[in-house]
């Protein structure tokens, strides 16, 4: 996949089927929608191009209303890997500011998806709307169409048990805990990527390797308080363990430095600190838990790597 961050230093794009969005989560709607421009891509000899905006657009529109308490599925990084994995070609990230928020629906297509861009086929979801106070449409899009010589193509709904999946349901599903709900609307198990570091320093005079992640982005939604079962990938290798959240809840005075997020990895050789990690959380186990000393604490963790060793992920 290759990776723009503005449309001024493109590289030639083949007869390009584009689609524009946040694509916050990558979830199964926005991979259904991936997976169309890339068919129509392949049966016009052209490439899929998805426009996507850092940061959030509502970060930037309304920073003391919407996008104050606004915490995000994933990271710029993420969204990059899990984009890649869906099999997209072209990726345009737009350094989205004010300037950019005002540019009116018709020059965005007229200057940028048809004198820049050259689309061949622009792809929206249901109900997408664009530009300048969110003016443009499917409709205005086809009309235009007629006359710059593009066509158009708006993807339905994607429902999976009667719901109609959007980021908005899945950042619900997050903050209330529930995974494996979370997880089933993304199609992929929903991650943070970070910086291992060293952990609490009484678990290891005591074997047990604990680690600290550290978080990329102020705004990265963070699940709630508790202990979960997760899979951490460092480079090639992959292990199950535990990861215990505190401090999750701030408000809307919430502040990262003061979230901790412990791993334990299990059956890990060699030491995992200064490296950068992927963790994959599969299912909420337990809540926290007040610990009279190390002895009992150990005794939990062996209760908790039992129960997380039966599952299958």
């Amino acid at each position: 996949m290759r990776i723009f961050y503005d449309f001024d230093h493109l590289v030639p794009i083949p007869n390009p089927v584009v689609t524009t969005g946040s694509f916050d989560g990558v979830h199964v709607g926005h991979k259904a929608i991936i997976e169309s421009i890339n068919r129509t891509a392949r049966s016009v000899g052209g490439e899929s191009v998805l426009i996507t905006f850092h940061p959030h657009p509502r970060k930037v529109l309304f920073p003391e209303t919407a996008g104050k308490d606004l915490f995000l599925i994933n990271s710029q990084r993420e969204k990059i890997e899990l984009l890649c994995k869906a099999g997209l070609q072209n990726l345009i990230i737009v350094n989205f500011t004010p300037e950019f928020a005002n540019i009116s629906s018709i020059d965005f297509i007229r200057n940028i998806l048809v004198a820049k861009l050259h689309a061949r086929k622009i792809v929206i979801g249901f109900n997408h709307q664009f530009g300048h106070n969110r003016e443009g449409n499917f409709d205005f899009l086809r009309e235009l169409g007629t006359y710059y010589n593009f066509e158009v193509e708006e993807i339905p709904e994607q429902d999976l048990h009667n719901e109609t999946i959007s980021s908005t349901l899945i950042r619900k599903s997050l903050q209330e805990g529930r995974i494996q709900r979370a997880n089933a609307y993304l199609d992929h198990h929903y991650m943070i990527i970070g910086k291992l570091s060293s952990g609490n320093e009484e678990l290891k005079l005591n074997s047990v390797n604990a680690l600290l992640l550290d978080i990329e982005e102020e705004c990265k939604l963070i699940p709630p308080d508790g202990v979960y079962a997760v899979r951490i990938e460092v480079g090639r290798n992959s292990f199950k363990g535990i990861l215990n959240i505190k401090n999750s809840r701030y408000g809307n005075d919430r502040c990262k430095e003061e979230i901790i997020i412990e791993l334990v990895p299990f059956e890990v050789q060699d030491s995992l600190e200064g490296k950068d990690a992927t963790v994959y959380f599969s299912k909420y186990i337990r809540q926290e838990i007040e610990f009279k000393g190390v002895d009992e604490l150990k005794t939990q963790l062996g209760k908790d790597k039992l129960m997380v060793e039966e599952l299958i992920y």
